[in-house]
């Protein structure tokens, strides 16, 4: 990896465009390095997690609404939107499935500098390689050139101090990915990532106090104003440049400022894309910092006996997650039974107390509002703060993986004051975990969270067809999706007609 020291440049400057991140971005997905046989591999496993969350999710008001939307865009020729038949305009099916894949917040993740979920990038890929005839192969090259360039981002950038929304790296990442896979010059590459960039900057209010179904909105959108940014670039179209150094640019205005320095690693030229093998997946649908908690909180219970018993807990934690899902955001709503499920998700001490009463989590039970409303639970949240502890923030931050840890130390004191302390560091899943997801634990996902919303024979040809997806012809990639039961779909909420018919 190269690191490349990024911040603001005046105009009156010289300031090459060979210096530009955007540039650097661009010729990266433009070297046609080959991907590695674990790169492919965890590729189709992220194709397979998509899967899974979107079948999970597939009749929730958010997906029925975008996937209402995608229908008043049926096309001839175009590309695929889960669950259902039929070809529609590559940005709407994009932005359908990518609200699928999101709206349960229950796929990938990777935790540095800024927050993201990777995996957020695969709709768009998946919706413009069924548009335009694409080869698995190049596909899946795309998706490690997206992971890549998101999560390199991810390590340098800090978004979230400034209130800017984790989805402005996901606009430049889509754009990069799908540069790599129409095996686009590096010109039209550059154009797009400093469009999709421009576009896609917004601020992290869809993430704080009353949290709406906005959160799952968001990446989709990033994902659909990429393609159309690509498409422009194609047709000739610049941007705004240096979009990240420019005077009036990013970093000068929306970051950290003109006095900053970022330090953003990329691979050198012919250096493979792996970054995607650093991300990790959710055993459980929750914000990816409270994976940890759920299963400490599950290996406590036996410990703790009686719960009612409990007289305080105190998870003590790393900034992001006390700042993030914890007491110290200061929103009052994540104690709050009436509290919407984006909200609930993203609060720990409500998460702690469900999984510590149930000794699971489930992506539906654990969110229904009389399981929210039961008096024992809301007794108990109200007894469960986060602290901040250094050393917590600190692995948080440490680029050493033995020693990352997104966990946190449980200190639960009794009414009769005995002292009850354990803590874990990753989740169960984690690749460091105590059961790590290989591609046996991403099919086993697929097939609980399908189980009767797909039929199993058609189960069993999506994971027959994905496990071959690198020898996939042009043309094949639509066997990709997913048809879901009508009897299921026709549950879905009746959505009201809107501007598109």
């Amino acid at each position: 990896m190269q690191t490349h020291e990024v911040r603001t440049r005046r105009s009156a400057e010289e300031f090459p465009r060979s210096e530009h991140l955007a540039w650097k971005i661009a010729e990266i997905a433009a070297d046609p390095v080959e991907v590695t046989p674990a790169v492919e591999a965890m590729v189709v496993n992220r194709i397979i997690d998509n899967a899974s969350v979107s079948a999970a999710s597939v009749i929730r008001r958010p997906v029925a609404v975008a996937r209402t939307q995608a229908q008043a865009h049926r096309t001839q020729r175009g590309a695929t939107v889960f669950g259902i038949d039929g070809t529609y305009s590559p940005e709407w099916a994009a932005w359908a499935n990518g609200v699928a894949v999101r709206e349960l917040d229950f796929h990938d993740t990777f935790l540095a500098a800024e927050y993201s979920h990777p995996g957020d990038n695969i709709p768009a890929l998946v919706a413009v390689a069924q548009q335009l005839d694409v080869r698995g192969s190049d596909l899946i090259r795309g998706i490690a050139t997206a992971y890549e360039v998101q999560m390199d981002l991810v390590r340098g950038i800090c978004l979230h101090e400034h209130k800017i929304d984790h989805v402005a790296h996901l606009g430049p990442s889509v754009a990069a990915g799908l540069g790599t896979m129409l095996r686009l010059d590096p010109e039209t590459i550059y154009a797009a990532v400093g469009q999709a960039l421009h576009l896609t900057t917004a601020t992290r209010q869809s993430r704080k106090g009353l949290i709406s179904s906005w959160k799952a909105y968001a990446p989709a959108l990033a994902g659909k104003v990429a393609i159309e940014a690509v498409d422009r670039a194609m047709r000739g179209e610049g941007s705004p440049a240096p979009i990240w150094e420019g005077e009036d640019g990013v970093i000068a205005w929306l970051l950290s400022g003109p006095e900053h320095t970022y330090q953003v690693p990329l691979p050198g030229p012919g250096e493979p894309k792996a970054a995607i093998l650093d991300s990790y997946t959710k055993e459980h649908s929750a914000e990816y910092q409270s994976q940890a908690p759920i299963d400490l909180a599950r290996r406590m219970r036996s410990r703790i006996g009686d719960l009612d018993q409990i007289a305080t807990i105190v998870l003590h934690t790393s900034h992001h997650t006390h700042v993030v899902i914890g007491t110290g955001s200061g929103d009052p709503q994540k104690f709050d039974p009436d509290a919407s499920r984006e909200t609930l998700d993203h609060s720990v001490m409500y998460i702690f107390a469900v999984a510590l009463q149930d000794g699971e989590w489930h992506h539906e039970r654990s969110y229904a509002p009389e399981r929210a409303h039961r008096p024992d639970t809301i007794e108990l949240w109200r007894k469960i703060s986060t602290v901040e502890d250094p050393e917590w923030t600190r692995r948080y931050h440490s680029d050493d993986p033995a020693e990352k840890a997104f966990g946190a130390r449980a200190v639960v004191t009794l009414k009769s004051g005995e002292v009850i302390v354990d803590e874990l560091a990753v989740a169960d899943a984690h690749p460091l975990g105590a059961r790590p997801f290989e591609r046996e634990q991403y099919r086993n996902k697929f097939t609980v969270l399908a189980d009767g919303v797909i039929a199993e024979d058609e189960q069993q040809r999506f994971l027959t067809v994905v496990d071959s997806l690198a020898a996939m012809k042009p043309g094949s990639l639509d066997a990709l999706n997913l048809r879901v039961e009508q009897v299921v779909l026709d549950k879905a909420p009746t959505i009201p007609s809107g501007i598109f018919r």
